[in-house]
């Protein structure tokens, strides 16, 4: 890639913000862009070939493939955050090393339908359970070991929207300087 801003490529979108007031309207919407995600993004990569599969968003960045395979994993992660959160008293999570993942054989060569299928029926879980979740509910929390974090499942909805998007835009934004549309 010619001269880019790295910034700009890491993050397309922005980087994540917590909201001031998580608002039923703002949660149904992120819910929505949950719920709305695999769809979203088979579209954007169903027609690519393995070798655009294997290019990277950006220098010294995952290739598509790798982004597809880490949205799920990540968003794996998720759905067992949001249960322990309903099911334990502020849980200490699990947390686990994404880069090393993205390196393992599965990300780097497995076909991407898998994982799309995978994310079908994992963003209709997220979002059933996003939906049903009551006002005590999403002030339920889990921490986060590496920083000590203390996270709201309503912020959590924000985060993991923003997520999808966030890596969408990588793929997106890739598509866009290759003209691969």
């Amino acid at each position: 890639m010619k001269e880019l801003d790295i910034e700009k490529l890491k993050y397309p979108i922005g980087k994540f913000t917590t909201p001031d007031h998580y608002s039923p309207e703002y949660l149904l919407k992120k819910i929505e862009e949950i719920e709305t995600f695999p769809k979203r993004l088979e579209k954007e990569v169903i027609d690519l070939t393995n070798e655009q599969l294997d290019t990277p968003y950006r220098p010294d960045g995952w290739t598509v493939r790798q982004v597809i395979h880490h949205c799920a994993e990540s968003h794996m992660n998720c759905y067992i955050r949001i249960k322990w959160a309903l099911t334990e008293n502020n849980p200490v999570i699990k947390a686990y090393d994404e880069v090393l993942w993205s390196e393992l054989n599965d990300n780097l060569t497995m076909p991407i339908e898998p994982t799309l299928e995978l994310l079908k029926g994992l963003h209709f879980r997220l979002g059933y359970i996003m939906r049903n979740l009551s006002e005590s509910d999403l002030e339920k929390t889990f921490i986060h070991p590496s920083d000590n974090s203390e996270n709201k499942l309503k912020k959590i909805i924000g985060m993991y929207a923003w997520h999808g998007n966030h890596h969408l835009a990588h793929i997106t934004t890739l598509k866009k300087y290759k003209n691969w549309e």
